[in-house]
This record gives structure tokens, C-alpha cells and sequence, in this order.
């Protein structure tokens, strides 16, 4: 399995590198080295790995421009991340309007526009015999033409971003936006293979269209997710607590004594994790079975299960209506096992742990779950790997 590598943090912000970044750096080093040859090998080349890193140096600043934009408005940046393809900034959750996903979006751009103004100016100031000149205003036109790249209306360029920020304001409908500003994406990725395959035919400049093929998948590929993930997100508000939950608890006696409650269910093999105590019509509470242990084993016979009840005003509960997006940010939250859903007159409805949660999911997108797999996640309480829900709908309620 690919590992990251930590190699610091900027701002509180921990950076990484995928191994795959040295295959960029070697070949952006070889395309500096070669270009400079006439300064003479040593020089070449030493400018050549030190133009490298400067680009790297520049991608970085430019997704420390989007990191910090977002964290102006309160989202955690959790990492950023220099890769094949550029650099990466792990943002937690989408902003909260269109006007602020616009701002964290354009601010990668800015800074590297910025940094071309800036390196223009510098270069006025150096000879232009100096070889740093030229390599001053070689970086220069690079952010330029990472700021021009990135602008590109297509997800997950930030030009993309740009424009799920422009259809958000228009439409008012995030998820939409979302999946247009994905389509947008898919469609210029396939159009950058076609290119890269035409160059490769009619010029024989293999290197590069077999690049610009590779930039086209890596967008398809980036453009799928996008749209996945808003699809999962638009499932999680619109499954509701009522769909998901089950009736795996039992209702017990709650005038009856610990000892009783112990005889009878504590020692069936198939005894519930859940059990809720009621007398006279009313739910008293639930009941926690590692509270019996907090009981002396001799005052069993005269204590009653109302007597260590929770009453439903003091555990962890939904509404029946309440978004299953809600309902996972409650359960990661609290670190519970699982919830209670109350129906309107404030009855116990049914009860939720992860393994229901997916269970809906899966259902409703055709998503294949053995029931020995729903068991295992209900055993684990954590959710499988390749459904990170937990994560998905802390970025979906806003």
C-alpha cells in the first residue's frame, strides 16, 4: 500500500509527498538541465534541480492559498499533499456559500498570478547577461501558466471550482452545481486524451501527448469522484432515520427486579444488545447492562430495572424524520455505539448503529452488502473502507 511522506508543516498545516512527486522532480530537473546547457554541465544541471523544487516551492504556495482561504472561514485544511500531478489540499467540508466556495476556490489562482507579477518585477532588477534572470523569468511564466491551467472550468481543476461556485449561486443547488462542474470535467478530460493521442500521431512528440493523455485521466478519474461522493451526499439527506433504523431491542418489564431481568435474558444466547424498559403503557428508559455491575449482586432481588434506567430524556436520540447524514455526524460525534429513534409522541421507534446506516445506503444505490458484511460492520462499529461515511457527511451538513 502507496504511503505519504511527511516532511513537515506550514502554518499548522502538515504537508506531505507521494513518491510518485520524485518522477516529476527528476523529469522537470532533466527539462531545466537540458535547456540550460549552454551555461556549461554544472551550472545546467545545478539550476536545473533547483528550478524543480522552486516550481514544487510555487505549487505549494498555491494550495497554501486555497488552505488558508478556507481556514479564514473556519474549515480545517487536514493536510497538503505534492503528488505527480501537482499538489493536493485535504479541505474538510465545503463552504458554507456559494460566495465563500468561490473565494477558496480563486485563491490558489491569485497567489500564483501574484507570484508572476512579483518574479516579473524581480527580474527587472537583474542583468539580464545574469543566468538567475533567466531562470527568474522562467518561474514567473510557469505560475502563470499554472494559474491559466487551473482556471480551466472543470472539476477538480479549481476552475471547476470556480464554476460549481457560479452555479451554486444561480441554481441555489449545491449538488447540482457540483455534478455540472463534474460533467464539465469529464468532458475536457476526455478531450485532453484525444489530444494527447492526436499529438502522438502527427507529431511523434510521444513524451508529451502521452503527458497530456495522463493529465486527461487523472481529471476523468477526479471528475467520477466528485460526482460519486455529491451522489452519496444527496443520498444521506434524503434517507431519513425512519428508513434506516431497525427493531433489534427488546421492551422488558420495568417493574421487575435485576435478578429476573438477569434470569431471563442476560443468559439466552441470543440475548439483545439493546433492551428499554416500560411499565403502564410508558417507556421508563434504557437499560445498560454494564449498570447491573454497579449494583451489589446482593440487593439484586429488591432493586428494579426503572431503578438504573436512563430515562429517553437522557440518552442519545433522533426524530424518525431526522437526514441519516445527521444521524452519522451524531454517532461520530459522541463516539455512540448507536442511537435511539423516537417516533413523534416520543416512543421509541427503532434503533441505529453503522451497520443499519449502510445497510440503507447500500440499498438505496445498489450497492452490494452481504448480510455477513452488515454483520461484521455492526460487530466493528466503524464503517468499511471504500465508505468513509463518517467523513462524507460531516462535509455534507453545513
Amino acid at each position: 500500500m502507496q504511503t505519504n511522506w511527511k516532511i513537515g508543516t506550514l502554518f499548522g498545516i502538515p504537508l506531505f509527498l507521494d513518491p510518485l512527486w520524485f518522477v516529476i522532480l527528476g523529469l522537470a530537473t532533466l527539462n531545466f538541465g537540458v535547456a540550460y546547457q549552454e551555461w556549461g554541465s554544472t551550472i545546467a544541471w545545478s539550476a536545473g534541480i533547483v528550478m524543480a523544487l522552486l516550481l514544487f516551492a510555487s505549487v505549494l504556495l498555491h494550495e497554501l492559498g486555497h488552505s488558508l482561504a478556507a481556514r479564514s472561514q473556519g474549515i480545517k485544511v487536514n493536510s497538503i499533499t505534492l503528488f505527480l500531478f501537482g499538489g493536493i489540499a485535504a479541505i474538510e467540508e465545503e463552504s458554507k456559500t456559494p460566495g465563500k466556495a468561490f473565494q477558496v476556490a480563486i485563491a490558489g489562482p491569485l497567489v500564483s498570478i501574484g507570484l508572476f507579477f512579483l518574479l516579473r518585477v524581480v527580474a527587472i532588477f537583474i542583468p539580464e547577461t545574469n543566468p538567475l534572470s533567466v531562470m527568474v523569468g522562467d518561474l514567473a511564466r510557469i505560475n502563470l501558466v499554472v494559474a491559466l491551467f487551473n482556471l480551466i472550468p472543470g472539476l477538480p481543476l479549481d476552475g471547476g471550482q470556480v464554476l460549481k461556485a457560479a452555479l451554486w449561486k444561480v441554481t441555489g443547488d449545491r449538488f447540482q452545481a457540483v455534478h455540472w462542474a463534474a460533467k464539465s470535467g469529464q468532458i475536457l478530460g476526455y478531450a485532453a486524451i484525444a489530444l494527447g493521442f492526436a499529438i502522438d500521431f502527427f507529431t511523434r512528440e510521444l513524451a508529451l501527448g502521452l503527458w497530456i493523455a495522463m493529465i486527461g485521466w487523472f481529471g476523468i478519474r477526479n471528475a467520477n469522484t466528485y460526482d460519486r461522493v455529491t451522489t452519496l451526499q444527496e443520498t444521506l439527506l434524503k434517507i431519513v432515520a425512519s428508513d434506516a433504523m431497525t427493531r433489534e431491542f427488546r421492551v422488558v418489564d420495568a417493574d421487575q427486579s435485576l435478578r429476573a431481568f438477569a434470569d431471563a435474558y442476560l443468559l439466552d444466547n441470543a440475548a439483545s444488545p439493546v433492551y428499554f424498559a416500560a411499565s403502564d403503557g410508558r417507556y421508563r428508559g434504557m437499560v445498560a447492562i454494564d449498570d447491573l455491575r454497579l449494583v451489589e449482586r446482593s440487593e439484586w432481588e429488591t432493586h428494579t430495572l426503572q431503578s438504573i434506567a436512563h430515562p429517553l430524556t437522557e440518552i442519545p436520540t433522533v426524530t424518525e424524520s431526522t437526514a441519516i447524514a445527521e444521524v452519522i455526524n451524531k454517532l461520530e460525534n459522541e463516539q455512540l455505539p448507536r442511537v435511539t429513534v423516537l417516533s413523534p409522541a416520543g416512543a421509541v421507534a427503532g434503533v441505529i448503529d453503522r451497520g443499519d446506516i449502510v445497510s440503507a445506503v447500500a440499498q438505496k444505490l445498489n450497492i452490494p452488502f452481504t448480510a455477513v458484511e452488515i454483520k461484521r460492520i455492526k460487530e466493528e462499529g466503524s464503517y468499511p473502507p471504500g465508505l468513509q461515511l463518517g467523513v462524507i457527511a460531516k462535509s455534507t451538513v453545513n
